[in-house]
């Protein structure tokens, strides 16, 4: 399996520098490609319908073992095993709420069956943090820690966080060796508990820093210093951001267990409602389609930063400057640039690279481009988009708060701001005889004073989660500066001994 960027022209045309592919292993510690382009298979793996058939009796870890063998083709299968059967494991996703099998690592639970129409909720927050971000990052720690032991070396990550990124990513990389993290986020803009997760850490290897802006300022500067190669080769900078190639592939497993726990047909279909920011956990999704998963419909939700649901309505990507992202109560998605949303373009405009870079400059010149086809627009791309299954809705804070009430009385289980959001959008897409599959984002308890508003009580804790806001906490407040920000990697780098 060979890796190509999506601004590289490998064309026989093009000149030999320019002629660059790569395999897993090879993207593995980075992030952005030496071009600023995203990583993607050079072609998407196909999956036939008697692999779906012998996949259904598998454990989550050896359906992951069978689709991460299909991209990491350079890892030796015993190896790639072994690290799929060390991730995904009881022992880890052990906060599975009543009624569901711990071991089933993402179980589904049926919220409502009605007249053919089937609302499903695939739990995905089971795991250390209580996010689905856990997903992929254990694997992605445990990965790392691999590849950096077969090479003697070290990496020192350097990532952004809306929220659950950040916690998942350094609960990975705690103590593992040869790893140092320096974790970016909006300093002030994460929940209580999302804020006490990551700053209580108290490793040596793990370093916090809270921006003072937003997301999209600590995304940019994770790009800027991605894009200093000079600077990323000499301090060894890699990244566990969406954008990383091994956090996307670990997050198009649960598609496809997803379909297969809610199917006992490969002739049925199945959609998925997404809550999305940065385009990360829906472009799973994508890739998965791709390989031939029976997908119908993936459907993004959105809060009030709706530049997705306006583009999967209009064509038309238009990224909001910081002042107009609005801080909203499922933070996480306070997203106004999908850094993995370039993966898509670079497939909607049939994997043309320069085409996929001219508009990604224009992004940062002109903050967006059009593809509607009308008049002025920059091309006619939006046309083809239904045949990739995209659809889209938002949803607002009197949505969310709504929504978490209708699911308790209703279901009886307690939802996160984030699901709520995919559950008022998924309602209202649901399809007669295709189930609508709705990927749980996080735990209710990690944004607990939105539950205190819906509900008028506190959401339920995990056992070691009880007064987490109370602990000590180690961060440094710094400006949305770029040279600040290499500065301190640096000094931090240079003054530390070996890990």
């Amino acid at each position: 399996m060979q890796y190509v960027s999506t601004r590289a022209d490998v064309s026989a045309a093009a000149a030999p520098s320019q002629q660059t592919s790569a395999q897993f292993s090879d993207i593995l510690l980075g992030g952005l490609a030496p071009d600023g382009g995203l990583y993607l298979p050079s072609e998407y793996p196909q999956v036939t319908g008697a692999e779906l058939d012998a996949w259904r009796k598998l454990s989550y870890a050896d359906l992951a073992f069978a689709i991460l063998s299909k991209f990491a083709t350079d890892i030796p299968e015993a190896d790639l095993k072994a690290l799929a059967h060390k991730t995904y494991t009881a022992d880890v996703y052990r906060n599975a709420r009543e009624g569901e099998n711990a071991a089933d690592i993402t179980p589904l639970r049926v919220l409502e069956e009605n007249g053919g129409r089937k609302l499903v909720l695939q739990a995905l927050s089971n795991g250390p943090t209580l996010a689905f971000k856990d997903m992929a990052m254990q694997l992605l720690g445990n990965l790392f820690e691999y590849a950096l032991a077969k090479q003697d070396a070290q990496l020192n990550i350097f990532g952004a966080t809306s929220g659950d990124t950040g916690s998942a990513a350094e609960y990975a990389m705690r103590g593992k060796r040869g790893i140092r993290v320096f974790m970016l986020s909006p300093h002030k803009k994460m929940s209580a508990f999302q804020t006490a997760q990551m700053f209580s850490l108290q490793d040596p290897n793990i370093l916090n820093i809270a921006v003072e802006g937003v997301f999209d300022d600590c995304q940019d500067m994770v790009k800027a210093v991605s894009n200093d190669l000079e600077f990323k080769s000499r301090y060894k900078i890699g990244t566990v951001n969406s954008i990383n190639w091994a956090r996307v592939v670990a997050q198009v497993v649960y598609y496809f267990r997803g379909y297969l726990a809610a199917t006992t047909s490969n002739d049925q279909k199945v959609s998925f409602t997404v809550p999305s920011g940065n385009f990360g956990n829906i472009c799973a999704g994508h890739i998965a389609r791709m390989m031939g998963l029976p997908i119908d419909k993936l459907v993004v939700a959105t809060n009030e930063n709706d530049v997705l649901d306006e583009f999967f309505r209009t064509g038309i990507y238009r990224v909001r400057k910081s002042a107009e992202t609005y801080h909203t109560s499922s933070p996480s998605m306070d997203i106004s640039k999908a850094s993995n949303f370039e993966r898509f373009i670079y497939d909607l405009v049939g994997r043309d690279p320069a085409r996929v870079k001219a508009l990604f400059t224009k992004v940062e010149s002109d903050g967006g481009f059009d593809l509607s086809g009308g008049p002025g627009s920059d091309g006619d791309e939006f046309a083809t988009v239904a045949q990739y299954g995209f659809k889209s809705g938002k949803s607002t804070h009197a949505d969310r708060l709504q929504t978490i009430r209708d699911v308790a009385d209703d279901y009886g289980i307690v939802i996160d701001t984030h699901t709520a959001d995919g559950i008022k959008v998924a309602r209202e897409n649901l399809e007669e005889g295709v189930p609508m599959i709705v990927l749980e984002t996080a735990l209710a308890a990690k944004f607990n004073e939105t539950i205190l508003e819906a509900l008028g009580e506190d959401a339920e804790r995990p056992a070691g989660f009880e007064d987490i806001e109370s602990l000590p906490q180690k961060y440094t407040v710094m400006p949305p500066d770029v040279d600040k920000m290499k500065a301190y990697i640096a000094a931090n780098v240079d003054a530390a001994p070996a890990l």
